[in-house]
């Protein structure tokens, strides 16, 4: 992914409520448009590197999870 792309979506959410990253991500997984998709790929990045070693095994779980569906 390009570096300005991820900077671009990291300050376009900087300061944004709770609210409107929660709407943004359903809106993004609402939408068929693979447009959306780098934006979801930064804030998985952006969570990914915030977490421990417990909640990186959770979230590889609820990923092998979904991908059984």
């Amino acid at each position: 992914m390009n570096a300005d792309i991820r900077k671009s979506i990291i300050n376009n959410f900087n300061g944004c409520s709770k609210k409107d990253i929660i709407d943004s991500i359903n809106d993004s997984i609402n939408d068929s448009d693979e447009v959306v998709l780098p934006g979801l790929g930064v804030f998985f990045e952006i969570l990914w590197k915030n977490s421990n070693d417990e909640l990186k095994e959770k979230i590889i779980l609820c990923i092998e999870k979904g991908l059984e569906n």
